[in-house]
């Protein structure tokens, strides 16, 4: 990535909450005169405190914009729109805007691996990672960034000879200037997060951003079957592999029911323990990168047969009187829900619902031949009804996911699956996908009478 010298340097962090309290340590640690300013008054805990004894100083956003102009950097929280006035103001002045990831990744000296993608990223990192870590030859290796862990809170105690696996979103590759990974995974690429990037092409371009910069000796992994493959490495100079599961001459595919990779079977898809098309295109995306950053076969086995899933995403939960329960609150898409849905044979029960996009939901209809009911809730409920009647299935509206998981359970019968699988970000009912999964499974647990 190119030089950032943050030393002695004025640096206006915009934005608290993780990504905020990060940056700011880590930039005082570069040597940083650091300013955070934030919507909100923060609360005065610990960190605060230390950070203030330390020279930091805290104010609100009604102060920053003035300050903005006297700035040398501004980090921005990554889900701050650039249109916000103190990030526009910068930008007029010529301010470089980061996200707290550049931070980080300005005195990384290490192997980088950078995995970004519309869906399935946090499962091809996760599996990535732990591939990565099993293998004891790879030296140590740390995952940080969009799966839940700041860069700047990891980056202190690696060196030369490191691994950090980072999850990225378009949100933080934006606010990152250069930034050239060793290997380079983009998943597959849908028009996602309008609202941040106004248009698909915007978007698209974000993601181009992990390839634009790499080196001739270093990797890029593309899906095979996306329509934007062709256009993205024609911008890289890196060497391109392809996953597909189909296409017998992509780096990674499927073949008789094995995952081959460079030409070596490594293992029938049947004994991972993911299920569905979609885990198999996220497995060949982490085994891919895994094979070129030398990892063992052993170690890519030892995760793929053990590996349950990261929650909230097509997370497999328990079995109970024959019926196997889902959490797909992840799903905030129709995108993800239709992979979701692929995953399964067996008659299932779609929970889905949410905050309304403006998306058109009928685009799932094909999708729900193996849904036998539909339970919906929240801001879409209409649209939700009319996919289910257009489908010729039966359809039953609740108020929530603590309404729909009980209501599940009262009609799931042996050998059937219960899916929530929303198709829709919660913002309508709930702050975060997160506690929409986690209110699910407690209602779900509740029902059956489990015990946590």
């Amino acid at each position: 990535m190119a030089a950032l010298d943050f030393n002695g340097k004025k640096v206006l962090v915009l934005g608290w909450a993780k990504s905020g309290r990060a940056a700011a340590k880590r930039l005082l640690a570069l040597g940083a005169k650091v300013i955070v300013a934030n919507r909100d008054a923060i609360v005065d805990d610990q960190d605060v405190r230390e950070l203030k004894e330390a020279g930091v100083v805290f104010i609100e956003n009604d102060q920053a914009e003035a300050l903005a102009a006297d700035s040398d950097y501004l980090v921005k929280n990554p889900g701050i729109f650039y249109n916000h006035p103190i990030v526009e103001k910068a930008e007029s002045l010529g301010v470089p805007v980061l996200t707290e990831v550049a931070v980080a990744l300005s005195t990384f000296t290490g192997r980088l691996i950078v995995v970004t993608g519309s869906n399935g990223k946090t499962t091809t990192t996760s599996l990535l990672g732990a591939m990565l870590q099993h293998d004891p030859k790879q030296g140590k290796v740390v995952i940080a960034g969009n799966i839940g862990t700041p860069v700047c809170e990891v980056i202190g105690d690696l060196g030369s000879k490191d691994t950090l696996v980072l999850e990225l979103s378009t949100f933080q590759l934006v606010g990152i200037p250069e930034i050239q990974a060793d290997i380079a995974v983009i998943t597959n690429i849908f028009a996602n997060h309008l609202d941040f990037h106004h248009n698909r092409d915007n978007y698209v371009a974000a993601k181009e951003r992990v390839a634009i910069h790499q080196r001739p000796d270093q990797t890029l992994i593309l899906n095979g079957t996306g329509k934007d493959t062709a256009a993205i490495k024609a911008l890289s100079k890196a060497r391109v592999h392809t996953f597909d599961p189909d296409n017998q001459q992509a780096f990674a595919h499927e073949n008789a029911g094995n995952l081959v990779l460079d030409g070596k079977v490594l293992m029938p898809f049947d004994e991972v323990k993911l299920v569905g098309r979609p885990n198999l295109e996220n497995a060949l995306a982490a085994t891919a990168a895994a094979t070129v950053a030398g990892c063992s076969l052993e170690a890519m086995k030892e995760v793929l047969t053990t590996f349950a899933g990261v929650k909230h995403r097509l997370e497999y939960l328990f079995k109970e009187d024959g019926v196997i329960y889902y959490n797909d609150s992840k799903a905030t898409d129709i995108e993800a829900t239709q992979a979701a849905l692929s995953a399964f044979k067996e008659p299932t029960i779609l929970l889905a619902g949410g905050l309304d996009r403006g998306d058109d939901l009928n685009r799932l209809v094909p999708d729900l031949k193996n849904v036998i009911q539909v339970i919906a809730f929240g801001q879409t409920t209409d649209k939700v009804v009319a996919m289910a009647k257009a489908a010729n299935l039966p359809v039953t509206v609740v108020e929530n996911v603590e309404e729909a998981a009980p209501l599940a359970v009262q009609m799931a019968k042996p050998g059937e699956v219960v899916l929530l699988s929303p198709a829709a970000a919660s913002w309508d009912q709930y702050p975060n996908f997160e506690i929409r999964g986690d209110k699910y499974v407690a209602a779900l647990k509740k029902a059956l009478g489990k015990k946590d």
